[in-house]
């Protein structure tokens, strides 16, 4: 097992419920002596002679004093989560209990388990691939239902089953062409380049769609910041309130009344928008003002989307046309909302900005047009549709190797064009397999792992 050659050979112990006080919590415990050091502590029964996937009631005790009550779960290895012994004990949530537990756990021999070392014994002991090690923190990072599908559907192995495909079809053309060159000088072709060459361009097409399906994953997995901007009374606080469906920011007819940004986090089909109010741009004399007025032009820097909300019965079109030139020069993902709809009436306002088609006219006041603006907000983060069934990239690792895999791709395509000789198509074949071996863990090294689960959370 990969778990011996890099020494995984004692044994680990962690909370893996969320620290704090609750009703329960569980310890889990992973490695060789894991069911010597909980039977020297559980003298209810012999744990040892239990049997796989059972549950056992009694007593912790350490040094003839009683802990807790508890419940010790069994599996023994290598039907567990990482491949080894595994023991969890529930036990009552007080954070004393946990701790003397652990105290007792760590005297009879076991070690803390660093940052995501349960995850990572289980991916060194062949239970699950890098790919879907690293779902697990996504998973547990989830929070809406678009990033919880997703973390699920590359947990069950989604994204590996397509890169363990290609990943053998061309290590079946990298053998072939390997071989070709011990009978060079017979000149024969063991490999049919016809048929590489259409796996070779399926598997960029492939590729290029993982690639392009970051996007959407980065939006499902860290949502979008988006920004609500204009000029003082355009109506941005009542429009934050009316989206939240909560009065969370102060409402006034005095300019100049938020100073400071507000940031709420709405659900949008899946979609995570956190929503900033901010300061009215504009000149001030008001320092505190002015300040505030700062802080809203870095927040349009930042944005994913801003929402650039004016009041369409005092703005004109001149003043418009300024501000949209402003953000076509700063290249901002902009999308231009007009208010008040409930002065003047949605039919003369479009005839007015009749040059902006693509305006959305709403009343925050009134809730007029509101749902609309949540269909357009998903639409302008969003390059297609919504399917978590489909596998979508939310990694950074994996869209950088993916990128690289790309390249590689590419390179034996046009070495096939070119004519190239079979020992260099090789070469650049197995380059190919490296990045797709690095995406998956069968080409990874220590350091690296070490970097990835130390992201993970202490139990977990």
């Amino acid at each position: 097992m990969l778990g011996k050659l890099v020494g995984f050979d004692d044994t680990i112990v962690a909370v893996a419920t969320a620290p704090g006080l609750g009703a329960i919590a569980v310890i889990r415990l992973s490695g060789p002596q894991t069911y010597p050091i909980v039977n020297s502590l559980f003298p209810s029964k012999d744990l040892t002679k239990q049997p796989s996937h059972t549950l056992h009631f009694g007593n912790i005790v350490d040094n003839g004093s009683i802990i807790d009550e508890v419940v010790v779960s069994l599996y023994k290895g290598p039907k567990s989560y990482t491949g080894e012994d595994v023991i969890e004990i529930s036990c009552h949530g007080s954070p004393y209990i946990q701790q003397r537990i652990m105290d007792a756990c760590i005297s009879a021999g076991a070690r803390l388990a660093k940052a995501g070392e349960f995850t990572q014994r289980a991916f060194l002991n062949g239970k699950l691939d890098l790919t879907q090690a690293e779902s697990v923190a996504d998973l547990i990072a989830s929070n809406s239902a678009a990033s919880h599908q997703t973390a699920m559907q590359q947990m069950r192995g989604g994204f590996s089953k397509e890169l363990h495909t290609l990943r053998e079809q061309l290590i079946t053309f990298s053998a072939l062409i390997e071989l070709e060159l011990d009978f060079s000088q017979e000149d024969v072709e063991f490999a049919d380049r016809t048929r590489l060459y259409t796996l070779v361009y399926d598997a960029a097409k492939t590729v290029q769609q993982l690639i392009d399906s970051f996007q959407m994953g980065n939006v499902i997995k860290n949502g979008v910041n988006t920004a609500i901007v204009g000029k003082p009374n355009a109506g941005k606080s009542t429009l934050l309130n009316t989206l939240l469906n909560e009065n969370r920011a102060i409402v006034s007819d005095i300019a100049g009344t938020t100073r400071d940004t507000i940031e709420e986090v709405l659900n949008i089909d899946g979609i995570l928008f956190r929503l900033i109010d901010t300061a009215g741009i504009r000149e001030s004399a008001d320092t505190i003002e002015s300040i505030g007025v700062q802080k809203t032009m870095e927040k349009i820097r930042e944005a994913g989307v801003v929402v650039y909300l004016f009041d369409a019965n005092e703005t004109s079109v001149e003043e418009l046309q300024q501000q949209v030139d402003t953000f076509k020069s700063q290249q901002v993902n902009y999308l231009l909302v007009g208010n008040k709809i409930d002065i003047t009436g949605e039919a003369a306002l479009r005839a007015k900005f009749r040059e902006f088609p693509h305006i959305l006219f709403i009343s925050a006041k009134n809730h007029e047009h509101i749902s609309d603006l949540k269909n357009t907000l998903v639409k302008k983060v969003m390059s297609g549709d919504l399917n978590t069934e489909n596998t979508i990239i939310t990694n950074a690792r994996h869209y950088a190797a993916l990128k690289e895999v790309y390249k590689s791709l590419n390179d034996v395509r046009q070495g096939m064009d070119n004519g190239l000789p079979g020992d260099l198509l090789a070469l650049d074949i197995r380059l190919c397999l490296h990045h797709l071996g690095e995406i998956t863990g069968e080409v990874t090294n220590e350091d690296r792992l070490d970097y990835i689960f130390s992201k993970f959370c202490i139990g977990k």
